[in-house]
């Protein structure tokens, strides 16, 4: 029993030489704490969800020197082609500074209800 405590100890006390028997079983035990742990310990590391401000614009280059802006369709209220495009506009031109649409398209969700705006872009 003496002996088992004395073992004990000296592992948590870190006692042992680099390369002997008792060191490889300390990291061994070291790496399995390491690696099964989060199957039984719960650490809500959960990555948060990000929810979009509904004005968030992505942009992104095309092959031919433009832009690409995807804008939610939430920041966009108009039904009518000339309305949509203006809107499309007024939500651009703060980034871009003075710009020509030279065409846009709405993106779907699994529903078939427009997400996004897809719009392609020309800066003056």
């Amino acid at each position: 029993m003496k002996g088992a405590l004395r073992t004990i100890r000296s592992y948590i006390l870190w006692q042992h030489e680099r390369g002997t028997l008792h060191y490889d079983i300390m990291v061994t035990l070291i790496l399995i704490f390491i690696f099964a742990s989060p199957f039984w310990i719960n650490f809500n590391d959960k990555p948060v969800p990000r929810n979009l401000h509904p004005s968030e614009v992505v942009v992104t280059r095309d092959m031919q020197d433009g832009l690409v802006y995807e804008i939610p369709a939430a920041a966009i209220s108009a039904t009518d082609d000339g309305a949509v495009k203006a809107q499309l506009s007024r939500v651009i031109e703060p980034i871009s500074g003075t710009m020509t649409i030279e065409r846009y398209e709405g993106v779907p969700d699994h529903e078939g209800k427009v997400q996004t705006y897809r719009v392609w872009v020309k800066r003056k």
